[in-house]
């Protein structure tokens, strides 16, 4: 039975920040929105919404990550392989985590209309008021869609260190879906920066709601 993490202070936040942005052509976590680098942005919002520690995830252009967040109390950590699969710089998010945390939530530095208030949200639908046990795991769904944060419980963290691909333990969140608790966002949410084309949207377009 997992621990309830109301019994347990320690929600944790790892940003994953560690990709080359390939198709972007240059390093898309120190591109600027609203005066902010998208991964000081990402690590400020974990901050306002109490996850701690928050871990970033470096890797490509590592010194310079950390320049952006400079005076922000994070905590870092390198993925070794940040050219390989996303599982890689999970781990290493993971095994920064001392064994206190009694879980966390898994961000991505480019999805840029994530909210201190949707990460709040996790957590709060992860504590809940029921009897135990707690949600295994904590999904955001936009519409159809699932996808980060996620609000994983230690339980689930050897799962998550065993698992090997792309898209933040995608397959332990499809083999827990079941354990899992659903929290609804705007689809207007979801968007995140890959391509130029796709940041050049996000910065015309109206700041989405919600």
């Amino acid at each position: 039975m997992p621990r309830r993490i109301d019994a347990d202070p320690s929600v944790a936040a790892v940003i994953l920040a560690a990709g080359a942005s390939r198709r972007m052509g240059r390093n898309k976590m120190l591109l600027e929105l609203d005066g902010e680098t998208l991964v000081r942005r990402a690590a400020r919002r974990a901050l306002a919404a109490g996850l701690s520690p928050v871990v970033v995830v470096l890797g490509h252009e590592a010194e310079r990550i950390r320049g952006a967040l400079e005076g922000l109390p994070v905590v870092f950590a390198v993925s070794p392989d940040y050219t390989g699969p996303t599982s890689g710089s999970l781990h290493a998010g993971l095994n920064a985590l001392s064994p206190e945390v009694g879980a966390v939530v898994v961000m991505l530095g480019d999805m840029v209309h994530v909210t201190a208030d949707s990460l709040r949200m996790l957590v709060a639908a992860a504590r809940g008021t029921d009897a135990p046990p707690s949600p295994l795991l904590v999904v955001s769904r936009y519409g159809d869609v699932t996808a980060p944060p996620l609000l994983f419980q230690r339980a689930l963290f050897p799962e998550l260190l065993a698992w090997t691909g792309e898209g933040c333990g995608k397959a332990v969140v499809q083999a827990h879906r079941p354990d899992a608790m659903f929290v609804d966002r705007p689809v207007s949410l979801l968007a995140d920066v890959d391509t130029p084309e796709d940041f050049a949207a996000i910065k015309q377009g109206p700041a989405p709601h919600g």
